[in-house]
């Protein structure tokens, strides 16, 4: 997406992950958008703005109490002098600030005296995002009009500490920024869109289950993305640790049971993503206990059952929507096991990739995927899952408004 012409207001908070600024700012100027740059003093401490100032070809402003800026009331002419503010890396602390109107430095005053839309990249410690002051705060912001992207799952700088709490990329960010100042007619206005996501855990007793590695990361984004192109999404997610996407209904779900119960209360819909990774068996019946070793005993044995298909029964449905995708995980005969259940699922499309221990995708942050159709195959280059999703997202909408065409 082009943000050509646009002029942004980069504020830099004070956390590690302001290195990845650097690279944001010649993602938004690539795109064509004209970057200004303020820094907190937290900030100073891990990029310089002499670093910053020459990647946005601009000065880049620190201090409040500028005589050379302020004798024409600058924050007020920052504020207003751009199309849309991006925070990043958003602190607790910053956050806090801003949930709480104050102004006592460059970057408060700024954002208390702007009417533009801002978006907010979150990055900190897993425990701080957690906390009830940091959610409550959120939430304060969200009600205030302000946009979230992330923060993602990960490692953090933190040794041998991980969780939700990454700054989210800065192509991801440009992505984001680009579709909400995208004044323009949005191809699926009006559409309605369910997508699962996540894995499912099968019960087995109170303090076990069957799972998989599936972490949400795409099936969110891909919500998130037909989101930004103006679709109603209902996300149905699987118990995962990354935050429900903005401007999209999430239904939390644990079986597979239940989200099959989620998707045909979601029905009927235009679009139907089907990514989660669906245990595909269940115990014929959990215990209501814990299952107790027994070493004379050996192991107990489990019965399994199969867990109903979803994508099978939405592709199928007497409500099927106009544009069904399902995706598979493989770690053999990819294109192979894509086409056959193309066919076998009532699909109208596969988004197959290779999940092999060595390529490190399952659970990860990028993405090589296949798009298997019946027209044949279209092999795309591996990206990040956010990027993967705004791709996709755009394919879904030309292939409905096509078969809309007839």
């Amino acid at each position: 997406m082009s943000l050509n012409a646009k002029r942004i207001l980069l504020i830099i908070g004070g956390g590690i992950a302001a290195y990845k600024c650097l690279d944001l700012i010649r993602r938004l100027r690539e795109r064509g958008a004209a970057v200004r740059v303020i820094m907190t003093a937290g900030a100073q401490e891990f990029i310089t703005p002499l670093a910053a100032g020459a990647l946005a070809a601009d000065k880049v402003f620190t201090d409040l109490f500028s005589r050379e800026d302020e004798h024409d009331v600058g924050h007020i002419r920052l504020a207003r002098d751009c199309d849309a503010i991006v925070v990043a890396p958003a602190t607790a602390d910053l956050m806090a600030k801003m949930a709480n109107g104050l102004a006592g430095d460059l970057a408060g005053a700024v954002l208390l005296a702007s009417d533009r839309p801002v978006l907010v990249a979150p990055a900190m410690n897993p425990a701080m995002w957690a906390h009830p002051a940091t959610r409550r705060n959120v939430e304060t912001l969200k009600r205030d009009g302000v946009r979230f992207i992330g923060p993602e799952a990960g490692e953090m700088a933190e040794r041998n500490e991980a969780g939700v709490g990454r700054m989210s990329e800065p192509l991801a960010i440009a992505e984001a920024l680009s579709s909400i100042l995208d004044g323009g007619e949005k191809p699926l206005s009006g559409k309605r869109a369910v997508v699962t996501s996540g894995p499912t855990h099968e019960p087995i007793d109170p303090v076990r289950y069957i799972a998989n590695r599936s972490s949400g990361r795409q099936g969110h984004a891909i919500a998130a993305a037909l989101a930004q192109l103006g679709a109603d999404v209902t996300l149905i997610s699987g118990p995962v640790t990354i935050p429900d996407p903005d401007g999209v209904a999430t239904v939390h779900v644990e079986t597979a049971r239940a989200m099959m119960e989620a998707v045909e209360a979601a029905l009927p819909a235009d679009i139907a993503v089907m990514v989660a990774a669906v245990a595909d068996w269940r115990t014929e019946a959990d215990s209501r206990q814990k299952i107790k070793k027994q070493a004379s005993e050996g192991p107990p044995a489990l019965t399994l059952v199969e867990n109903p298909d979803i994508l099978k029964a939405v592709g199928h449905h007497r409500q099927r929507p106009a544009l069904v995708v399902g995706f598979a995980a493989e770690t053999e005969n990819v294109i192979a096991n894509a086409e056959a259940k193309l066919a076998r699922k009532g699909a109208d499309i596969i988004v197959a990739n290779d999940v092999q221990p060595e390529k490190g995708v399952m659970g990860g942050l990028r993405n090589a995927v296949h798009i298997v159709t019946a027209d044949g195959v279209e092999d795309w280059p591996e990206s990040g899952k956010e990027e993967v999703a705004a791709q996709l997202a755009r394919l879904f909408a030309d292939r409905l408004a096509s078969a809309e065409k007839g």
